[in-house]
């Protein structure tokens, strides 16, 4: 039973990092990456569509990003996303396909980003922590129901505390790195 808990608890946090993961994803670095694109919807024929899913999305160099739409008649609805999704750049459209061109980073960006990736990373610390509460929630039913006894109970407890630690030294690992990729010129 314990070992069940010990295992869904994992799962579940192992989920939180590879959130944490995605949302850096959609951070911007030095190099600019299609996933800044990630959060950009679509008006696609009346159903908000991700952007990746109405046209080939592809980085041409370290600062500049092409968007080929499938249906050339999507080029005003996608200049109008990426505006409203305010990624800090204006559309560029010539017949066939849009060119987002990012400036270099200034400083204050760079802080700027380094913090957004801090708060992501407190997020997932307190998905991480929401976790263990309920890992430990399960634990006291089933010493409340007799299942397992007072001291299985506080040794299931300290086995979800050091999963907990374990999964909270990730996150501010994966934290760390990140603000180091994003601080460097």
């Amino acid at each position: 039973m314990l070992q069940d808990i010990y295992k869904n608890t994992k799962e579940h946090m192992q989920k939180s990092l590879y959130s944490l993961q995605k949302d850096f994803a959609t951070l911007r670095s030095g190099r600019v990456s299609v996933n800044i694109l990630d959060n950009v919807r679509v008006d696609y024929y009346g159903n908000l569509t991700p952007l990746s899913q109405v046209g080939n999305i592809i980085t041409q160099d370290a600062t500049t990003i092409i968007i080929n739409p499938w249906e050339k008649t999507l080029i005003k609805e996608i200049e109008k996303a990426i505006q409203e999704a305010n990624i800090g750049v204006n559309p560029n459209t010539d017949v066939d396909n849009i060119k987002l061109f990012f400036p270099p980073m200034t400083s204050e960006q760079r802080k700027e980003t380094a913090k957004q990736a801090k708060a992501m990373g407190e997020k997932a610390k307190i998905a991480i922590r929401n976790i263990r509460q309920d890992s430990n929630n399960s634990i006291k039913k089933l010493e409340k129901d007799k299942s397992i006894t007072t001291d299985e109970a506080k040794k299931g407890n300290d086995e979800i505390q050091k999963i907990t630690d374990e999964h909270i030294k990730k996150v501010d690992s994966m934290v760390k790195t990140k603000e180091e990729e994003v601080m460097k010129v």
